[in-house]
């Protein structure tokens, strides 16, 4: 059994990946695979710079675990994900066969476990994960929202910095 400070410990781990999908300009989100106590597998998003749709933080850690284990099964295993997983990425934990999922803030637009939609508990499913929502929500949340503040003055920036070009007199 799990322990919060655990959780916590692994959710910070994360957290640091999350720093570096930020530091190369994509949304902050870190995702770490444990198995028997251990990191096996890690990922931070990197879409953008992979030119690559699926190459979410929770793809990338699976992917790392699967190919470290030795498994594309990892029962048994937790994956902590700072920002609730989208409906591809909870595909892909049933697929992988992870036992549990913790993740930190919810994302009410895209979000599949509690927000947007609850795929984990549709009854098709041939797998169940066990689900441990909020931890370190705050700090998790936080991340995003600083990401997502800043992109958007970048933005308003821009478009005052063009906007004023075209309206100096001669």
């Amino acid at each position: 059994m799990t322990t919060a400070s655990e959780d916590e410990l692994w959710m910070a781990r994360a957290l640091a990946l999350a720093s570096q999908a930020d530091a190369v300009g994509e949304v902050p989100v870190g995702a770490v695979v444990v198995l028997d106590g251990k990191e096996v597998g890690a990922g931070f998003n990197a879409p953008i710079s992979g030119c690559d749709p699926t190459a979410h933080a929770e793809i990338r850690a699976l992917r790392d675990a699967a190919a470290r284990v030795g498994n594309y099964r990892l029962a048994g295993a937790t994956l902590y994900v700072t920002l609730e997983p989208c409906t591809m990425c909870v595909g892909a934990i049933v697929h992988s066969r992870v036992s549990r999922l913790v993740f930190g803030a919810l994302e009410p637009k895209a979000g599949a476990v509690e927000s947007a939609r609850r795929t984990l508990e549709e009854p098709h499913l041939n797998w169940r994960v066990e689900v441990s929502a909020g931890v370190m929500a705050e700090q998790c949340g936080q991340v995003i929202s600083e990401f997502f503040s800043r992109r958007r003055r970048e933005i308003r920036q821009r478009r005052k910095q063009h906007s004023g070009k075209g309206s100096e007199a001669p």
